[in-house]
């Protein structure tokens, strides 16, 4: 893979690269734009930062891609990438992970009311004047790209802590923005971790249970870097359903973060191995691309030839919650 990351010009971070992508995406070009993002928590308002990679061309949805704890954004830039080569607009904000107010990614005591205000950024997207727009706007300026309104096709993506995020936002728009979750076509989780406090992913997941919006993980075994998997084991006892996603038995819970990880990831958690990062690279950009243009492409699913040639070489299982 081919890419040109993080040339700083003052405050505006700005990339183009071309991609070579798996198979199901033909290689584009995208543009990285990083500004903020407003949100409020407590009687504050935020400005956490976020960055925007914007492909070329008329983009077929937006992911909100969510990190996890103790991360940022730069650690999602590569899978970012991926997306935005697909031709998605990716939307990587950074929140914190430790606050007073518990304006945090991961609930270290209650920070559902902070996640309800996150979820307010897809909930009024369609307001110019709503944070999202707002920071979308700024970001296709700085890029110098004409403005248009933000895409109407999501999917909610979160690795680690961001798929408790993830899970959650989108049950929050099933509960209170219903006309939003109506253009969720995926929610995408990623080696998911649930707080040791609190039922954000098990209130999100049960809410999501009711839908017939996909949920998929991509997870890695069960071990002390994502909490024993109770992510993936929340997601197989609360939504039933028979395929609900892979597990890469041999992952790593960097894998997520691909070429963007860092050393603390791979001396916590154990190094990726590349052929478990292009297996997740590949799986998460495949299944978003179907779930926005409704479409089933077989090869990435059960019986299709790229999913049987991983299972029956032993790279991936099968996740199921039937």
């Amino acid at each position: 893979m081919l890419s040109k990351r993080f040339a700083a010009l003052s405050a505006l971070l700005i990339t183009t690269a071309a991609l070579s992508l798996p198979a199901q995406a033909q290689a584009a070009t995208w543009t990285q734009v990083s500004n903020t993002v407003d949100v409020s928590c407590a009687a504050f308002t935020y400005h956490p930062a976020a960055d925007w990679f914007l492909p070329a061309g008329t983009p077929k949805g937006l992911v909100y891609l969510q990190h996890g704890f103790s991360r940022s954004n730069g650690n999602l830039a590569d899978l970012a990438e991926h997306y935005a080569a697909a031709g998605f607009v990716a939307f990587a904000p950074t929140l914190p992970s430790a606050d007073i107010f518990g304006c945090t990614v991961s609930n270290l005591g209650n920070n559902a009311p902070f996640l309800n205000n996150v979820a307010t950024w897809l909930g009024q997207a369609d307001n110019t004047n709503g944070a999202l727009a707002r920071s979308y706007a700024n970001a296709l300026s700085k890029a110098g790209r004409p403005a248009t309104a933000l895409p109407t096709s999501y999917v909610i993506a979160g690795h680690s802590a961001g798929g408790e995020v993830a899970a959650y936002v989108a049950n929050r728009l099933r509960t209170t923005y219903p006309g939003q979750f109506a253009r969720v076509r995926l929610v995408q989780l990623l080696d998911p971790v649930k707080s040791f406090i609190g039922s954000n992913m098990a209130t999100g997941l049960n809410g999501l249970n009711l839908t017939s919006t996909p949920i998929f993980a991509i997870s890695s075994p069960p071990y002390t870097a994502n909490s024993n998997a109770n992510g993936t084991v929340e997601l197989t006892t609360d939504v039933h359903r028979p395929f609900l996603g892979v597990r890469l038995t041999t992952g790593s819970h960097c894998d997520a973060e691909g070429a963007s990880t860092d050393g603390l990831c791979t001396t916590l958690n154990g190094a990726s191995q590349p052929g478990n990062v292009t297996a997740l690279q590949t799986f998460a950009v495949a299944w978003a691309n179907d779930a926005v243009a409704g479409t089933t492409s077989a090869g990435y699913y059960p019986g299709g030839a790229y999913y049987q040639s991983l299972l029956t070489s032993g790279v991936t299982q099968t996740l199921s919650g039937a």
